[in-house]
């Protein structure tokens, strides 16, 4: 029984390793579309009726804040970025701009 623990322990650290996520995390279900919009929205601190311009106007404040020249990681820019584009995607037709 203590041989299968160990077994199982280690294959978790490999998969961690190998994979950058615990075995477990890959059994959890992937966000709805509503859920994605959601932490969008709280992320860039706007609200559900903002628009175009103030979608972009937080993004550009956020990136500000967590660019890596200011002391902040890639990663924080690369989901300001999907934020962003999570909120522009999710607009109406006819509130979007080229």
């Amino acid at each position: 029984m203590i041989k299968f623990l160990i077994l199982a322990a280690l294959l978790s650290v490999v998969c961690r390793w190998a994979f950058g996520k615990w075995p477990w995390d890959f059994l959890a279900p992937k966000p709805t579309r509503a859920q994605q919009v959601f932490r969008a929205r709280k992320l860039l601190g706007v609200s559900a009726e903002a628009s175009h311009a103030q979608i972009i106007e937080a993004h550009k404040r956020l990136v500000r804040q967590v660019h890596p020249d200011m002391g902040g990681t890639n990663a924080q820019v690369h989901e300001a970025n999907a934020a962003r584009d999570t909120l522009i995607d999710n607009l109406p037709d006819t509130a979007r701009q080229p």
